[in-house]
């Protein structure tokens, strides 16, 4: 049950809010004069209209970016990186209500989630700011004679960085710091179904001081204005977070003109409940691992392998602690579940819910639209359990992105990690069991990007993260993404050499 102090927040202006796009320093419409709207999740009105850009505004927002990596930002030195991303922090902590608040109406999540999640967002801006003046070569003690051998970390150009709606601000961030650490320049393109709180930190950008065209916001829809970007020719990486199926896409259009891409996409992950792990704990493990953010989330712990000696106590205490959950108003501080992010998304999960039950599964808890009468224009769904699943079930290798969870039996150690392994995604995982050789064990041998033992759902600045297999390509905050947003060049210098055959390289 919830002990929140009871307060409800509300936006700080009524009527729909109409915002622009961020191009070049400029808050313009779009090209086509043509917008979108954002729906309130919890009130099912829209609250929100934004230019729905397409390949003209990409463009335009992707020249803007190139100008400035050729120009202006190629002259600043990490240190003055480093001193406007400090600077951005510092608004982001100063504005982290307003910020929380627009996420919250957009898509659904909890005020109680977003305050704290946006009030750590700016610790994504203080680490890099603390690698924008560490990135450096190596000397290379190379066996040709008289030769001096160094490399250097270049920034690659013109990032395009596509958003999904679960997280805007958050998976924004992982990508923008680490990216203008290393100097480059990004356009963003935000989901359409989710722009508001985007907008709302391009107002940021700008106080903050970033020079025209380093940083660019285009709202549009996926099938124009995200297409658009991952085709256009002037962008060296793309970084996209979404769906796999999406994902697949981007890749080939890439491939067109040789940009990179960082790819986070789908999960199926698995939460491992052995034996002699602490039952309550492991509880709200799975609450916390799917439930917490109604399931929208790709690290969702969606399958709940449970060791068959403790398969019916553990189901019976999960489905006991899920009936508690109190769904409500996403701005009040005592709900513990939100709504789905957007109509399209609640009918998919209304449609994994009959199909689970058409495969068999049996319904433990949830599975409909909540009753109360202050629920009714939302989209809600109730949070869902289903038991005795098999893994071959739809529902247990498909990924539903809603508040819906799978049990799975397991019968021993090779068992659970036979089915962990059997799926087509990797992104995150987790083993709860007081046997740390067992846990050990199970992390090395789970084929995914992150693995937890006796938590989940846990993330940082500093420790990378990304998937296996169908989850991903490359790696997201820590050291290690600062690779993704560079490039090395290889520098020789001759202290004396003299060439007598040109033709002999070696």
């Amino acid at each position: 049950m919830s002990t929140t102090t009871n307060k409800v927040y509300e936006l700080p202006y009524t009527g729909v809010r109409q915002y622009k796009m961020f191009i070049n320093n400029q808050w313009v419409e779009s090209a086509s004069g043509e917008t979108l709207d954002s729906v309130n999740p919890f009130t099912g009105k829209v609250w929100a209209q934004a230019p729905a850009g397409d390949k003209e505004d990409i463009d335009r927002a992707v020249q803007a970016a190139k100008v400035a990596f050729e120009g202006e930002w190629s002259t600043y030195t990490g240190s003055q990186r480093a001193a406007l991303l400090r600077k951005l922090g510092d608004l982001i902590a100063e504005n982290a209500e307003n910020l929380a608040i627009s996420e919250v109406v957009d898509n659904g999540k909890l005020i109680r989630e977003m305050l704290g999640q946006t009030k750590s967002l700016p610790n994504w801006c203080y680490y890099f700011a603390g690698m924008a003046d560490k990135i450096h070569g190596e000397s290379i003690p190379v066996d040709v004679p008289n030769m001096i051998n160094y490399t250097v970390r270049e920034p690659l150009g013109v990032i395009g960085a596509i958003v999904p709606w679960n997280s805007p601000l958050l998976l924004t961030l992982w990508k923008l710091c680490p990216a203008l650490a290393a100097g480059n320049t990004v356009v963003v393109k935000p989901s359409e179904v989710t722009p508001a709180s985007l907008l709302e930190l391009a107002k940021l950008i700008q106080e903050a001081g970033f020079p025209p065209g380093v940083v660019n916001f285009v709202t549009g829809f996926g099938q124009t204005a995200g297409d658009a970007l991952a085709k256009h020719p002037d962008v060296r990486k793309i970084a996209f977070t979404g769906s796999t199926t999406t994902g697949k896409t981007i890749m080939k259009n890439s491939a067109d003109h040789f940009a990179r891409v960082t790819l986070e996409l789908g999960g199926k992950s698995p939460n491992i409940i052995y034996d002699d792990a602490d039952l309550s704990n492991a509880v709200n493990g799975v609450l916390a691992g799917v439930f917490a953010a109604s399931g929208q989330t790709c690290m969702a712990g969606s399958r709940v392998l449970v060791h068959d000696a403790i398969y019916d106590e553990f189901a019976e205490r999960l489905a006991e602690r899920t009936s508690q959950i109190k769904l409500g108003n996403p701005l009040d501080m005592e709900s513990e579940m939100g709504t789905v992010a957007f109509e399209g998304q609640y009918q998919k999960v209304l449609r994994y819910i009959q199909i689970a039950q058409d495969e068999g599964a049996k319904l433990l808890h949830g599975g409909k639209h909540p009753t109360a009468a202050e629920l009714k224009d939302g989209f809600f769904v109730e949070p869902t359990i289903f038991g005795d699943v098999t893994n071959d079930m739809r529902i247990a290798q498909e990924e539903v992105f809603g508040p819906v969870v799978v049990l799975i039996r397991f019968k021993d150690e090779e068992d659970a990690l036979r089915i962990a392994n059997d799926t087509e995604f990797g992104l995150a995982a987790a083993v709860w069991t007081k046997d740390v050789q067992r846990a050990h064990r199970m992390a090395s041998k789970i084929n995914a990007g992150t693995v937890w033992i006796n938590n989940y759902r846990k993330v940082s600045y500093s420790s990378p993260f990304g998937g296996y297999k169908a989850s991903g390509i490359g790696r997201e905050n820590g050291y290690e993404v600062m690779r993704e947003y560079t490039q090395v060049k290889s520098v020789w210098v001759d202290t004396g050499n003299v060439i007598t055959d040109p033709f002999k390289i070696l």
